[in-house]
């Protein structure tokens, strides 16, 4: 399987001035653990929430330490995660570990996984392709800020990888279906 990620806006050269010390996700992982958040996604609009999910793991790039799925409009999947893992793991620990969210992180959740100290973020569709889904939904007022924006201007390195191509079309589906029906 090769992984098709777009990095348009991230110099891959760079060297990253805090790296995770974790092991690289293959690309089987990244698949894997991004279907895997789409499907705690899913699971949230069974809550009457919006579909947006996360998967907080381990350094291993197996362990999957905690899943969350969106709350509401100021608690979302990211930042709820973030928040709890920075109460129950070490920053030296979450520093190695990569959080997978269907949708890029907006604003807010970067600069909450920031704080948290998350070393890698991996998603599946950009935000500006979630505007494609939502348009101007009241319940959902998209932000066109990329989340490496927010990662350039922190101090140290977190990495960054996505979009990848291979579950953004069955992420695009989720979204579409349900803002479709509101």
């Amino acid at each position: 399987m090769s992984l098709t990620v777009s990095n348009d806006a991230a110099d891959a050269s760079a060297a990253p001035a805090y790296p995770p010390q974790g092991l690289t996700p293959t690309p089987a992982q990244i698949v894997r653990h991004l279907r895997h958040s789409s499907r705690v996604a899913e699971r949230a609009t069974l809550l009457g929430h919006h579909p947006f999910g996360a998967v907080l793991v381990g350094p291993d790039q197996e362990t999957v330490l905690m899943e969350q799925g969106n709350v509401d409009t100021v608690n979302h999947a990211e930042s709820v995660l973030a928040r709890v893992a920075a109460l129950n793991f070490t920053p030296e620990y979450l520093w190695s570990c990569t959080l997978y969210t269907s949708v890029e992180p907006c604003c807010m959740c970067a600069g909450t996984m920031y704080w948290a100290n998350i070393g890698r973020v991996v998603f599946g569709m950009t935000e500006k392709r979630l505007l494609e889904a939502t348009g101007d939904h009241s319940e959902n007022p998209t932000m066109s800020v990329d989340c490496r924006y927010v990662f350039d201007h922190c101090q140290k390195t977190v990495e960054v990888i996505g979009p990848v191509a291979e579950v953004e079309s069955e992420v695009m589906e989720v979204q579409r279906r349900f803002w479709t029906s509101r």
